[in-house]
């Protein structure tokens, strides 16, 4: 049997997309799973668990023990748990030390679009930082920083063909989004993607698009309304300034969106398409999502 290849994050919704890439082309998966979290979906597919934490070092030299790879999808951020911040700094660097201490052949992290231009943005710069740690420690790594997924926006607040989309600032500034899916599938990719060495690779669509053009790309595509609802970027600066110091979540997305707003999110494709093949277009992705939303909307009058 060959090598396994070790998830990270295996039981959040990217990273068991991930290991559903690994298993469908051949791969052993191994999954770092939380020693009180049910993994019994995971080993009911023949994956692999090995049971540790990313706050114990050690568990995660024992986990990587006779790994080929590791893929790390895990982000303190989109837990919210009290650990969130621990996470994204010790628990990074721990997995750094660990890949480097058994000499992992390569590690695939999922970091964020322009996050090394973002010290202002919490979430974004702790993946900078993740980056710097493998570098640091001398592990060969390819990081894909992503752009918004696009499908956790869409339905942050319900269907958007029912509740439309909303959004936290300028509706109009293009930006580069992704798909979940697609994402997953260049991660597992990345394990023996033809790279030398170590890489950051930009991850979107064949063109970055505002909000008012995905709306209507949905509407287009489903033959139904999409509203769009947007909450003025001064509104989301004085929340920002009033969370203050004890709701740092709420700052961090204040810096996000503002971020957003400057038009700079958008990633050059150029080296993704060299790796993984042909970019998405923003029609393609948009429809795919659109043709699985719609289905599951309340029906059109």
């Amino acid at each position: 049997m060959t090598a396994p290849v070790l998830v990270v994050g295996a039981t959040g919704a990217l990273g068991g997309r991930v290991v559903d890439a690994l298993l469908a082309d051949g791969k052993h998966v191994r999954a770092l799973v939380r020693p009180a979290t049910d993994a019994s979906r995971l080993q009911a597919r023949g994956v692999e668990i090995a049971r540790g934490d990313m706050l114990d070092l050690d568990s995660l030299v024992t986990a990587m023990q006779g790994v080929d790879a590791v893929i790390s999808t895990a982000a303190g951020y989109t837990r919210r748990g009290k650990n969130a911040h621990a996470i994204d700094t010790v628990g990074n660097a721990n997995l750094a030390e660990a890949a480097h201490r058994t000499g992992i052949r390569r590690f695939v992290l999922t970091s964020i679009l322009t996050s090394d231009q973002t010290p202002q943005v919490s979430h974004f710069w702790h993946k900078k930082l993740a980056e710097d740690h493998l570098e640091d420690r001398k592990v060969p790594f390819v990081a894909l920083r992503p752009g918004a997924f696009l499908d956790q926006i869409a339905t942050m607040t319900g269907n958007p063909f029912d509740k439309g989309l909303m959004w936290m600032g300028k509706t109009t500034v293009p930006l580069t989004f992704v798909l979940t899916g697609d994402l997953a599938t260049y991660l597992a990719a990345a394990v023996d993607a033809d790279i030398t060495g170590s890489e950051r690779v930009d991850i979107g669509w064949d063109r970055p698009v505002s909000v008012r053009e995905l709306a209507g790309l949905m509407s287009a595509r489903a033959n139904r309304p999409v509203k769009v609802r947007a909450i003025p970027s001064a509104v989301t600066r004085t929340a920002g300034l009033l969370a203050g110091p004890f709701v740092p979540m709420v700052k961090d997305m204040v810096a996000m969106f503002r971020w957003f707003d400057s038009g700079r999110y958008v990633a050059d494709t150029r080296r993704q398409a060299q790796l993984f093949g042909p970019v998405p277009t923003a029609e393609d992705a948009v429809a795919r999502l659109a043709a699985t939303l719609n289905s599951t909307a309340t029906p059109a009058r």
